[in-house]
């Protein structure tokens, strides 16, 4: 950064990455809320609907890499104005193939765009949130991840209405796509120009070797140890939202309104706890706050498989959520330590996080149906202690002011 940010600049960066990481959770959930419409308008079954998140997921490993290739190139700003665009156009085509062509190739181009979109921009607002965390000198990122959350409970919760007021999904995918348009083209003036975060000039061999940075990344020793934390706190979270409503059912026998209750329990639980994340890091350190954390997911799963009543199953999902909520965010943190390594290390520790979100729920749904879904749920009660073991990793490095906690200072 050439000259200093004033304290107005730094709030409206703060206020700006925020809205980005709403609107991406609003987008994402507005179209997992509406499945079974999705389903229902283009009569397909379970499978061709796996298919569909599968070429989602696919696109969005691709959307991974590109991302470190736009930063690269273009700088996070820059970066971000041409993914969200992206994003918006894949939720608007997404709406178009399903209702009014009810095409499954268009709705399946639709989600790839989206997917790709949606991965891209996130490793970039990861990238820009470390940037203003370092910039603030205090833990900020379970507070990003919030937003995030809270986009998906909105998304999630206008699904609902749409659903209920009998609203076609291209209309409720195309004004969702109007405000993630809107609301990130907006919010993105306010994000400063940085070329990347150390050198300036973008002359060839600086882009040789930032692109030998990005490879560089993966020999880090580092790199694969947060990547470890992220993995199993990736999968907390998302054989959460996609087996949780159907462990309910099937494993404990419950309706399905009481699955989507589960649900909505854990994702409070997840968004409180990344609202409150950032102090508690200040306090007792980045590495204690993960020990901590893996122990009550570890406890809270163990809880809900085993569980002989509701509430027991509920305080469990409780634990279950909190313990999850920081895993994938101090992991993003803990990536981000080294300014000028921040968007090749945010980009390869989102990659294997992303990873076991998008692997993670078609391999227990292969494994569940072997064994049933309950039993299956102990592999991540495996995946979560491994987490916890690999906190150690992310301990802040030399110079970095985020995340050390005050026993250290």
């Amino acid at each position: 950064m050439d000259t200093p940010l004033t304290r107005s600049q730094l709030v409206n960066w703060r206020t700006a990455v925020f809205t980005i990481f709403f609107v991406t959770g609003l987008g994402f959930a507005s179209w997992a809320a509406r499945l079974p419409a999705v389903k229902r308008d283009l009569g397909i079954n379970d499978l061709q609907i796996g298919i569909l998140l599968f070429l989602s997921g696919a696109a969005a490993i691709v959307g991974l890499s590109i991302a470190n290739v736009l930063v690269v190139r273009w700088g996070a700003r820059r970066g971000m104005l041409a993914t969200i665009i992206t994003f918006s156009i894949g939720v608007a085509i997404v709406g178009l193939g399903v209702q009014f062509l009810e095409s499954y190739a268009v709705t399946a181009i639709g989600l790839a765009l989206m997917g790709m979109g949606m991965s891209a921009t996130d490793v970039m607002m990861n990238v820009e949130a470390a940037a203003v965390e370092q910039a603030f000198e205090k833990t900020l990122m379970p507070l990003f991840h919030a937003f995030f959350s809270l986009g998906t409970v909105g998304g999630a919760g206008l699904g609902v209405l749409m659903a209920a007021w009998n609203v076609g999904v291209a209309w409720h995918l195309w004004a969702v796509a109007l405000i993630v348009l809107a609301a990130g083209l907006f919010a993105l003036r306010a994000v400063p120009v940085r070329e990347t975060m150390h050198d300036d000039p973008a002359t060839p061999s600086n882009r040789r070797e930032r692109f030998a940075e990005t490879l560089a990344v993966w020999r880090d020793p580092r790199t694969y140890a947060i990547g470890a934390i992220m993995l199993g706190m990736a999968f907390a979270e998302g054989s959460a939202n996609d087996w949780l409503t159907i462990a309910m059912v099937d494993g404990h026998d419950q309706t399905e309104a009481v699955g989507a209750i589960a649900l909505t329990v854990f994702s409070v639980s997840m968004t409180v706890f990344r609202v409150l994340g950032g102090p508690i890091v200040d306090r007792i350190g980045r590495v204690w706050t993960l020990r901590v954390l893996a122990i009550a997911a570890g406890v809270g799963l163990i809880m809900f498989i085993l569980a002989p009543n509701l509430p027991i199953a509920f305080i469990g999902i409780a634990l279950w959520g909190a313990g999850a909520s920081l895993g994938f965010p101090l992991g993003m943190s803990a990536a981000a330590d080294d300014p000028a390594k921040a968007a090749a290390s945010v980009s390869a520790a989102a990659t294997i996080g992303y990873l076991a979100f998008l692997c993670g729920p078609p391999i227990l749904g292969w494994i569940s149906h072997e064994i049933g879904i309950l039993p299956t749920l102990w592999i991540i009660v495996g995946l979560i202690a491994l987490s916890g073991l690999a906190s150690g990793a992310a301990k802040p490095i030399a110079g970095s002011k985020v995340g050390a906690g005050h026993a250290h200072h």
